[in-house]
């Protein structure tokens, strides 16, 4: 038996830290969206106990410093499992690139394995053990539009973004989230809009939502790597509605209404940069 998972990319349309927490994490306010950029994980029962994690991309460790071989040890530790597996990863998100790869490709082992497995959790059981791997993982168990506060776990889904069409740049460097939260200022820092951009999705409001997008990591990586801001330039000189780093980047995403632009903007970048992508928001 072979089951099949797609784990979908996520941009941060809001990332606001509001404080630094006893525990070390950083107090959130997010609005996240799923995009049409997808890794596909397969799975398939071994006889053996064991976990057999395969891939074809040369980035990823397929041992445990892989979130989806913690996800799958984390089931069979919890539940007693006897039963081994193996996992294919296809890639395509790009690599710590502040697009939730790892994190929706943990995901995805949760609710493959789960199927696999006949466990019958639900998404909020799956995404509570998620929460035990990483911030995005709550997240990524359910996917779609949500605003997403606490370090991550806490999950308020919102009606579908507005549609339009996404184009990510990822430019060839990667960032380690950590370190750009270390570097945050509270006394320097401009807040973004949050609550918002979290009206102009309720009210289906594109305009708005392009004018309240708004990253408060976006500085810290942007004098680190130059290269962001001139990416971001480069997309509003081709006609974005709206342009953001996401997460702690440097993926730059453009909203755009309309193809055309979206097109545009992709032919622009496609020779400043090798990892650019047209997607759709998910419903």
């Amino acid at each position: 038996m072979e089951i099949i998972e797609k784990a979908p990319a996520k941009i941060n349309l809001g990332l606001d830290a509001l404080y630094k927490r006893q525990d070390g994490y950083h107090e959130l306010e997010m609005v996240m969206a799923s995009v049409d950029l997808a890794d596909r994980l397969t799975f398939e029962l071994l006889p053996k106990n064991e976990i057999v994690l395969e891939t074809d991309s040369s980035f990823l460790p397929v041992d445990r410093r892989n979130h989806v071989y913690q996800a799958a040890e984390l089931l069979k530790n919890t539940f007693d499992l006897t039963q081994g597996v193996r996992i294919y990863i296809e890639k395509r998100i790009p690599v710590a690139a502040g697009l939730a790869g790892g994190s929706s490709d943990c995901a995805a082992a949760l609710r493959g394995l789960n199927r696999l497995w006949n466990l019958g959790l639900s998404l909020e059981e799956l995404a509570e053990l998620g929460s035990k791997i990483g911030s995005d993982v709550p997240y990524c168990i359910h996917g779609g539009t949500a605003f997403v506060t606490g370090r991550g776990e806490k999950i308020e889904f919102l009606p579908s973004m507005p549609q339009c069409w996404v184009v990510l740049v990822k430019p060839k460097m990667s960032v380690s989230t950590s370190s750009i939260f270390g570097s945050l200022s509270f006394n320097s820092i401009q807040h973004p809009d949050i609550q918002g951009l979290k009206q102009a999705i309720e009210t289906d409001d594109y305009l708005l939502m392009t004018e309240k997008i708004g990253n408060v990591l976006e500085g810290v990586t942007i004098k680190r790597h130059p290269v962001i801001q001139q990416i971001k330039d480069r997309m509003m000189k081709y006609g974005a509605d709206a342009a953001l780093m996401s997460g702690s980047g440097p993926t730059v995403f453009a909203l755009c209404e309309k193809k055309t632009r979206a097109q545009r903007i992709y032919n622009g970048l496609k020779g400043f940069c090798d990892e650019v992508y047209i997607v759709r928001t998910l419903k």
